[in-house]
């Protein structure tokens, strides 16, 4: 695919469920849990460089089972199909720390102090270990408060080269470059009619032919 025709063309048969998946998680924002909301961190700290079909399996197993609640050892047990599961469970734990206390999580109240996705997403760069721009970009918009930042995975950069959007795939992403291309990503965007939340799907459908998270 290298024509923006036939990008058109796919985005258009992959509307109504790119509009289905976003409705999804702006429900997840406004009527889920505070636990829910935390367990969308969790997949989003497992995601780097593992399936997230597999992340996904593993979070509705430490959810099922409590493995939360539990130690540092049983909770990387559930982490087998995904890469790093050791430093990932280290890092589920600390963000546990973050926002669980007294008893009950409160990281919904605590993301709604902000008014600016770009500064609650350079927050929890900073904050929390294990989670860079695109992590954090895929976790906001996952609970649909940050539709207007770009998730610059392989696949969205690949699609960015393609599309002749950047020159060449960088070999590192720093938090200046990452602006840089995520700027020209919402340019592209508005050319081509098509909203950065739903060009990412898009994108990811390329590269995975489905629509999941």
């Amino acid at each position: 695919m290298e024509t923006i025709e036939a990008l058109n063309d796919l985005y258009f048969s992959l509307k109504p469920k790119i509009i289905s998946r976003l409705n999804d998680f702006r429900i997840l924002w406004e009527k889920g849990s505070d636990e829910d909301i935390f367990y969308e961190l969790i997949f989003c700290l497992l995601t780097p460089q593992s399936k997230a079909k597999l992340c996904w399996r593993a979070v509705e197993e430490i959810r099922s089972k409590k493995l939360i609640n539990k130690t540092l050892e049983e909770l990387t047990e559930a982490l087998n199909k995904v890469r790093f599961k050791n430093n990932k469970a280290k890092y589920i734990f600390e963000a546990k720390n973050k926002f669980f206390k007294d008893g009950k999580f409160i990281i919904k109240s605590f993301l709604k102090q902000f008014n600016d996705s770009k500064e609650l997403r350079k927050w929890l760069v900073k904050n929390i270990k294990g989670m860079g721009y695109k992590e954090a970009s895929h976790f906001l918009r996952n609970i649909h408060i940050g539709l207007d930042l770009a998730i610059l995975d392989r696949h969205i950069l690949r699609n960015l080269e393609l599309f002749q959007v950047i020159p060449s795939i960088p070999k590192t992403l720093t938090p200046k470059l990452y602006g840089d291309i995520e700027n020209k990503m919402k340019f592209f965007s508005s050319q081509i009619n098509i909203p950065l939340s739903h060009l990412d799907f898009v994108f990811w459908y390329i590269g995975s032919k489905d629509i999941f998270k």
